[in-house]
């Protein structure tokens, strides 16, 4: 029973974070990729390679997750802060209160009538109207998760997909395993790319040719600054 109750608040927790998810694999990857390849393209040295992967997949995790939890730590005193201010001003000039939300719910689309009919029912009741104005002005972010859910989701998300480019230099040596990291990570690009669209609500097809082509444009680029280091230095 303990069990089943783990997993159920483990799947709501990790549903409610699947952005961060998402956003911390595509960081992972991206910026793994491109060191990797960079290092890679300048050396056979399988060793080298790992350190420089390893040591740049856990900087880049744990930034991450610090990233992460400061942003939401942040944002939940923003929104405390609105909501007591908003508290305030529900005792001094409660009307301006109606006003903003009966103004916000016309921008949203409801006609006239409706917005007009909702604004005299939260006229007549204080309390409502304040929760109303909470959740339109200063709504609590992350779904009501904690900081540090968040930023252990995010940390295991950026440290698993930034593993992936480095793991076939562990089992290969460095020419074959530049082709099988590429591969394996242009596999995971696709699966993130999907992951993208179905968090976004974007199109499948334009949103993994972005996932890939920024993948891609990373691995370039850390060829390139490793390759011109190499040679401005004469190794």
């Amino acid at each position: 029973m303990g069990d089943v109750g783990l997993l159920s608040r483990l799947k709501r927790s990790f549903l409610a974070s699947a952005g961060d998810v998402v956003f911390g694999m595509e960081d992972g990857t991206v910026s793994i990729f491109g060191l990797v390849f960079g290092v890679a393209a300048t050396t056979t040295d399988s060793k080298t390679v790992l350190i420089a992967g390893a040591s740049g997949a856990v900087a880049a995790a744990v930034s991450m997750m610090a990233g992460t939890y400061l942003d939401v730590e942040t944002a939940r005193d923003a929104a405390r802060r609105a909501a007591a201010a908003l508290k305030a001003e529900m005792r001094t000039d409660a009307r301006a209160v109606l006003d903003r939300v009966e103004a916000r719910l016309g921008r949203l689309g409801l006609a006239p009538t409706t917005t007009a009919a909702i604004a005299e029912l939260l006229r007549a009741d204080p309390t409502s109207l304040e929760g109303v104005a909470t959740a339109l002005e200063a709504p609590e972010p992350g779904d009501g998760q904690g900081p540090a859910a968040q930023a252990l989701w995010m940390l295991v998300a950026d440290f698993f997909a930034a593993a992936i480019p480095i793991v076939p230099f562990v089992l290969w040596p460095v020419p074959q395993a530049r082709a099988v990291s590429a591969s394996v990570t242009l596999v995971l690009l696709v699966a993130l790319g999907v992951g993208r669209a179905l968090v976004g609500g974007r199109g499948v097809v334009r949103t993994v040719i972005e996932t890939v082509s920024i993948g891609v444009a990373a691995a370039l680029a850390g060829v390139a600054i490793g390759v011109a280091i190499s040679r401005a230095f004469g190794a």
